[in-house]
């Protein structure tokens, strides 16, 4: 993803019908404070864009209608969601054996193990269906570049918390979202689709085929991730995104700490001055930092899910899903034979100071937890 903040260029490309709107929050009739914050981000972020790819998470059909879905929604292939879903299985089946439910036991233990050899999408477990969902990203541009996050987002205030996640346990309705403002927004990217020439024949043919197949949609709540400012364009600093601004500024400071001066041969000097941004970005929780010439910002990314009458998307035949299954890859692996270590003394020393830059990030996150 990359986008002008003074043009306001899209790469990726869409098509936006503009729905009509009332001319102000007052208007509207809108008084909760996320509705008017996300009535004036349409204001000050008036361009929405594709931000990469989907990302892909687990729903599960509740008895009395709708769909409730599953933490971690943030797999960037269906693969990353059927792992995570076979992994609840597993514990599910853990819990069953504990209450001596063997009927329990042995049907999620059977639903995990197909998981292990086959990319199932759909399945229904001890009575439950579960679903592998799919959701499309989007980022709003303004004159200054992307939207950062907004005050009325949740995020933790301290890094003891335990990580916090708002799209968990969120039930889908057909009937989405009450309040004008999101569904305005909901509207707007519903009506997303890629332009020609931006994407593969088969991306977007997909894209049209699920507009007729789930016209409806439900937002979720935002996610983040860190952008970089390189002249008038923005680029991602990674291809997923973080459930809270904090975690997405974690998630850049481990950047400055580790990964920057890893891959750019960093003198020490060079070094500390990167350490002191990201202690900077820790202590004071800003979404703008400067460091040596290069501009950074927290933004704020938006989720939608598709609806149709049989309840949430599921992934599509374009869909990028590179990893297999787990023991098809593990069969796979076998059937390639060993692997020669062609390491040579420069690449051995590169890693062993990769390792002692990542651990020295763990000792100090180790002891910023043991604080009183």
């Amino acid at each position: 993803m990359k986008v002008n903040g003074d043009a306001q260029e899209e790469v990726t490309g869409r098509e936006w019908p503009r729905p009509t709107a009332p001319p102000s929050p007052v208007a509207a009739g809108l008084s909760a404070p996320a509705d008017v914050e996300t009535w004036k981000a349409r204001k000050a972020y008036p361009s929405t864009l594709f931000a990469g790819g989907p990302v892909f998470g687990v729903a599960r059909e509740l008895p009395e209608g709708g769909w409730t879905l599953r933490p971690g929604f943030a797999g960037l292939a269906p693969q990353d969601a059927r792992d995570a879903l076979g992994a609840h299985f597993r514990a599910r089946a853990e819990r069953c054996a504990a209450d001596g439910d063997e009927t329990g036991r042995a049907q999620y233990t059977e639903a995990a193990e197909r998981l292990d050899w086959e990319c199932l999408d759909e399945l229904t477990v001890a009575g439950a269906r579960y679903r592998v969902v799919r959701a499309e990203r989007f980022i709003r541009m303004g004159p200054d570049g992307p939207e950062p996050p907004r005050g009325t987002d949740p995020d933790r205030t301290d890094p003891a918390q335990p990580p916090l996640d708002p799209a968990a346990d969120l039930t889908i309705a057909s009937g989405g979202e009450a309040g004008l403002s999101p569904g305005v927004l909901r509207v707007e990217l519903l009506t997303a689709l890629r332009k020609n020439g931006t994407v593969p024949r088969d991306v977007r043919e997909d894209s049209r085929a699920a507009a007729r197949t789930h016209p409806g949609g439900v937002l979720l709540p935002a996610t983040f991730m860190a952008a970089e400012r390189e002249g008038g364009r923005w680029r991602p600093q990674s291809t997923g995104t973080a459930a809270t601004p904090r975690d997405a500024r974690d998630g850049l400071a481990v950047q400055l700490r580790v990964m920057v001066p890893w891959q750019h041969e960093l003198t020490d000097e060079e070094h500390e001055f990167y350490k002191r941004a990201a202690d900077h970005l820790d202590t004071d929780q800003v979404d703008e930092l400067d460091v040596a010439g290069r501009h950074f910002r927290i933004i704020r990314v938006e989720r939608l899910i598709r609806i149709g009458p049989d309840g949430p998307e599921g992934p599509r035949p374009s869909d990028v899903d590179p990893v297999p299954p787990a023991m098809v890859q593990e069969r796979q692996l076998r059937e390639q034979g060993p692997v020669q270590d062609e390491e040579d003394g420069d690449a051995e020393a590169s890693t062993r100071k990769f390792m002692a830059l990542l651990d020295e990030e763990r000792r100090r996150r180790e002891h910023l937890r043991e604080r009183p």
